[in-house]
């Protein structure tokens, strides 16, 4: 079953401009479109190919998700280092003689 089978009809508006009637066509030719293409494939290469889909998105969940954590172990490694030193990140190790007029 295709997912634009579940979907209620659109009600027909009662006086639509010549673009809404042009836009309802199109609407009509591509879903039209879409079912005839999907008459061509096998069932076996389609749920193949939604499978594949699936663990295409999973595949780059799983590396967005490690990239994540690898950047807040940086993080917090930068926070504690920052935190470790004692001082204000604008004190240094040696003083400037600052001049003012």
């Amino acid at each position: 079953m295709a997912k634009n089978e579940s979907k209620q009809p659109e009600q027909p508006v009662e006086n639509p401009t010549p673009f809404e009637e042009f836009v309802t066509h199109q609407r009509r030719a591509v879903e039209e479109m879409g079912k005839a293409l999907e008459a061509l494939l096998p069932e076996g290469f389609r749920e193949h190919g939604s499978e594949a889909s699936k663990e295409f998105t999973k595949g780059f969940k799983v590396l967005v998700d490690a990239a994540i954590g690898e950047l807040e172990k940086v993080s917090k490694k930068v926070e504690e280092e920052a935190g470790d030193s004692g001082k204000s990140s604008t004190t240094g190790k040696t003083k400037v003689k600052v001049q003012v007029e």
